[in-house]
């Protein structure tokens, strides 16, 4: 099992993230300061580093820099900061850490994206295991990773919550095929469809913003109206 180290000083934010990775079957250890992190850092090593950046005492960065400059550490880091401007996040990268997600987030987006780099560092064996087979789905300049639960267009890795992800793979699987809305709803889901639900239009509308921002001007969904959507 992943052991997470979530350095929030928020108690109710810090108490969220525990419950949702523990229900993703992670371990979680809380640190309520830059200070109570390093501690526990030099203490043990965890897996992944969930990090605010606007911490009392010692700071986001410089728990950055302590990791990367005199630990030495390749631990992976994801922060979480409700600066959202591209200068911070650029910033943010470069100084270190391995991703960042904005407040406020969505809590399926945060288990993704802790999922994927336990499984780049080698250290979730959810997915992607040791002898099992890589398959790939790609049309035009998307990429799907079926065992790796990743997509990247254009060369940018883009960050989907489970359901988007299931959508996008089913529709990339059979391109030339029209799914429908209550069959996708079925499938993905894995019960009945009321007809009233607009929750697969939302989940594409999703998925289409998200693709686009990657590879501007060029359809990867197409909508079948009166019947449902395809691959472009």
């Amino acid at each position: 099992m992943a052991k997470i180290l979530v350095v929030e000083d928020d108690a109710d934010i810090s108490r969220l993230l525990c419950r949702i990775l523990s229900k993703a079957g992670y371990e979680t250890t809380p640190a309520y300061s830059g200070t109570e992190a390093k501690l526990r850092l030099d203490m043990s090593e965890p897996d992944l580093i969930l990090l605010d950046l606007m911490l009392p005492g010692v700071t986001g960065e410089e728990i950055i820099t302590y990791v990367r400059d005199e630990l030495r550490k390749s631990i992976p880091i994801i922060v979480l900061s409700a600066k959202s401007a591209l200068d911070d996040r650029v910033g943010t990268i470069r100084s270190g850490a391995d991703d960042y997600i904005t407040k406020p987030f969505e809590p399926e987006e945060v288990v993704v994206r802790v999922m994927a780099a336990l499984r780049r560092s080698g250290a979730d064996s959810g997915f992607g295991r040791a002898g099992e087979e890589e398959r790939f789905l790609t049309y035009k300049r998307l990429v799907l990773s079926e065992s790796a639960r990743e997509v990247t267009v254009n060369g940018q890795m883009i960050a989907m919550t489970p359901h988007e992800f299931e959508i996008l793979r089913i529709l990339a699987e059979h391109p030339d095929k029209v799914f429908s809305r209550e069959k996708l709803y079925e499938q993905v889901w894995e019960n009945g469809y009321y007809g009233e639900d607009n929750t697969v239009n939302v989940h594409v509308s999703n998925i289409r913003k998200k693709i686009a921002a990657a590879d501007p001007g060029e359809e990867y969904i197409k909508t079948v109206w009166g019947i449902g959507f395809k691959m472009a």
